[in-house]
């Protein structure tokens, strides 16, 4: 589904029209977040964002599952499963399930990484223990409480924020601001644009860490994958090339994405 394009323009008429519900999604959602959650056992650490749509959260799940794996820890992934249709709890396997059974990001993921799909956070936080996690990283969740998160790490698109700062459906925001940014622990601005500032400098009043990131095509990877398929690549070499692999100046490759935003994934 594509987001409504007034989500992201200064105050209009849709969004003024839809505000009273707003207002009534945004106390539900407010609620929530004040609840007690589950304490699984383990370590929780929560990828989230305060909008609807992507801002990165996937990529910086991985960059996380990196950086544990070499302070010598066991992360696996708890994901909704957004997009497939199994509810779980089940551990996502890439040989035997598709994206239509568990959701394409935490198929994708499943290749680096132990992912459970679960609708019931509790129950899939169960089974991530059984796969002897030493932590749980949550890929998104952030407004769910049905489990403790030891800390909430939350990802915004630096180049649009938070659109006109509506909770949705008049505006993007999952939830009114205040509790969200009680509850948020570090901030990741993915890119180099100034429309999350104001909510950066919130965070780092509090004391919270404020980082910056962008993403990096891995062109190394995107050849390895020309050279797994022949006919993919010979594909590549008659199209009109996006990406060239300048380090290893051999191959030219076609880029292709079926995410909402590609941009941010074209541009870094």
């Amino acid at each position: 589904m594509r987001e409504p394009a007034f989500w992201y323009r200064p105050a209009s008429l849709p969004s003024r029209l839809l505000s009273p519900l707003g207002a009534l999604y945004g106390a539900v959602a407010a609620s929530r977040m004040m609840q007690s959650g589950f304490d699984v056992g383990i370590p929780v650490f929560c990828i989230g964002n305060y909008h609807v749509g992507g801002a990165g959260k996937t990529p910086a799940t991985l960059a996380l599952v990196q950086l544990l794996r070499e302070m010598a820890e066991t992360p696996v992934v708890l994901s909704r499963g957004y997009g497939g249709a199994l509810r779980g709890p089940v551990s996502v396997d890439p040989q035997r399930h598709s994206a239509a059974d568990v959701g394409d990001e935490p198929l994708m993921m499943a290749r680096t990484v132990p992912v459970v799909v679960a609708r019931d956070r509790v129950e899939g936080a169960a089974v991530a223990r059984s796969r002897n996690a030493s932590v749980i990283l949550m890929d998104d969740g952030f407004q769910n409480p049905a489990v403790v998160k030891d800390a909430s790490l939350i990802v915004i698109d630096g180049n649009r924020g938070l659109g006109n700062g509506r909770v949705f459906p008049a505006g993007p925001l999952r939830a009114p601001m205040p509790p969200q940014l009680a509850h948020t622990d570090a901030l990741i601005i993915v890119g180099a644009g100034t429309a999350a500032d104001g909510v950066a400098d919130v965070i780092a009043a509090r004391g919270a860490p404020v980082l910056r990131a962008h993403l990096v095509p891995d062109c190394h990877s995107a050849c390895r994958a020309c050279r797994q398929t022949g006919a993919g690549l010979r594909r590549h070499r008659r199209s009109r090339p996006v990406l060239f692999d300048a380090a290893c100046g051999r191959h030219r490759c076609g880029g292709g994405t079926g995410i909402r935003r590609p941009s941010p994934v074209f541009t870094g």
